[in-house]
């Protein structure tokens, strides 16, 4: 082999690291050795997955039917149970042969841009934005755009925010509500625009609805879905169980769209992953379709410490902390707090006030470099309330010591 030839290959070798994955696992770590780490960077709930859903899975383990491999796209019960569930919670119909059972809702948003891009084929991204949108296009070979917004704009875009950023190679349009890492949820009306907006301009729509039951204040997140004249025609949804049921870890998620795109996401994901793991699939049945009850005990609690985080972060001097209306983080702006001393050292980077603050108050937060927005931290507040309380009060201890 020539010495030219690069080890890894130029597409897998631009792809970035997952920013969250990465602060999450340092965190980790160094509670592993010893260190009194309070985390706020991972996006996972910290609730374990209601009972009836280990049980459906434990008692899935002895049936020797579940220990073979199942159609690539998933069992025909979870598919039925997501038809299901789609009806109930999202008002859209669908059929089962509009359904893909895919190992967790990152594989489904990977498998949805694969089957729908070529190289050159732009796709708009409103930032901030989760880590994995870019890279998940680059990777199939199309080319991320981001849209700006504001916090003014609760982070949200509008129709003349998306028309100055679309060209003859944008296909396109990705929308997430509620969003990570914003918390921001469009309104229906904000929706419906946005849906006609893309009918008009023939663009496809990647809709993330991983974090619809998760909303507050009486605010509801419609799907997209609902809004477009074309129906599912030009859109692909992507979901799963991980937020809503506490099953971050059992990968489960799906996509839905139009029956001859799931069909060639279908024949992808035959080559490359097949089926997801057959006990995993029995859990998420359950979940679906069993009792709701848990989901609601859930949003509550986060509810209640998106008041207390929010409330905590604002009384700290050089920080705006909006209120979120719904996911389970804040993404307040730090911009204030740049330049600081902070026990000699004075960060000009959220990415490296980030690192100060992991280093002097033993707290890991994601810089808002990780989403397209400098200026900005994502704190998760799927921990516990005594976790919260402890690492925002030594965030504002830190703080209090700086020196401007």
């Amino acid at each position: 082999m020539s010495e030219g030839k690069p080890r890894v290959s130029r597409r897998i070798g631009s792809v970035a690291e997952s920013a969250t994955l990465a602060i999450d696992a340092k965190a980790k770590a160094l509670k592993a050795s010893g260190v009194d780490i309070i985390g706020f960077g991972a996006g996972e709930p910290d609730f374990p997955t209601p009972a009836s859903i280990v049980e459906a899975a434990a008692k899935a383990c002895a049936d020797v039917k579940n220990h073979r491999y199942t159609p690539t796209a998933g069992l025909p019960e979870l598919r039925a149970a997501i038809v299901t569930k789609t009806a109930r919670d999202s008002q859209v119909e669908i059929t089962t042969n509009q359904t893909l059972v895919t190992n967790g809702g990152k594989h489904a948003i990977y498998n949805a841009f694969a089957t729908l891009l070529d190289p050159g084929d732009e796709v708009l991204i409103p930032e901030p934005y989760w880590t994995t949108y870019p890279e998940a296009v680059k990777l199939a070979g199309g080319t991320p755009i981001a849209v700006p917004t504001t916090l003014e704009s609760e982070f949200k875009v509008s129709p003349a925010t998306i028309e100055k950023y679309v060209t003859p190679r944008t296909k396109l349009f990705l929308f997430v509500s509620p969003s990570n890492p914003t918390g921001s949820v469009y309104s229906p009306e904000e929706t419906k625009e946005i849906a006609q907006f893309c009918a008009d301009k023939d663009l496809w729509i990647l809709a993330d609805e991983i974090y619809e039951h998760l909303t507050y204040d009486g605010i509801k997140a419609e799907s997209i879905a609902n809004h477009d004249p074309r129906g599912l025609d030009k859109i692909v949804i992507v979901n799963g169980v991980a937020k809503t049921y506490a099953m971050t870890g059992w990968r489960v998620g799906w996509m839905i769209g139009a029956p001859d795109i799931v069909a060639a996401a279908i024949n992808l994901q035959s080559q490359s992953t097949s089926n997801v793991a057959n006990i995993s699939q029995r859990a998420a049945i359950e979940a679906l379709i069993g009792d709701q009850g848990p989901v609601s005990i859930m949003r509550e609690a986060f509810d209640r410490r998106r008041k207390l985080i929010t409330s905590l972060l604002s009384e700290v001097p050089g920080i705006n902390c909006p209120l979120p209306k719904g996911a389970f983080y804040v993404y307040p702006d730090v911009s204030g707090l740049l330049g600081r001393d902070f026990g000699g050292v004075r960060p000009s980077s959220t990415s490296e006030l980030a690192s100060v603050i992991l280093d002097q108050a033993k707290v890991a937060v994601v810089p808002g470099e990780a989403f397209g927005t400098p200026g900005y931290f994502r704190l998760s507040y799927a921990l516990s309330d005594n976790d919260l309380e402890i690492g925002i009060s030594r965030i504002a201890k830190l703080v209090s010591e700086s020196a401007q």
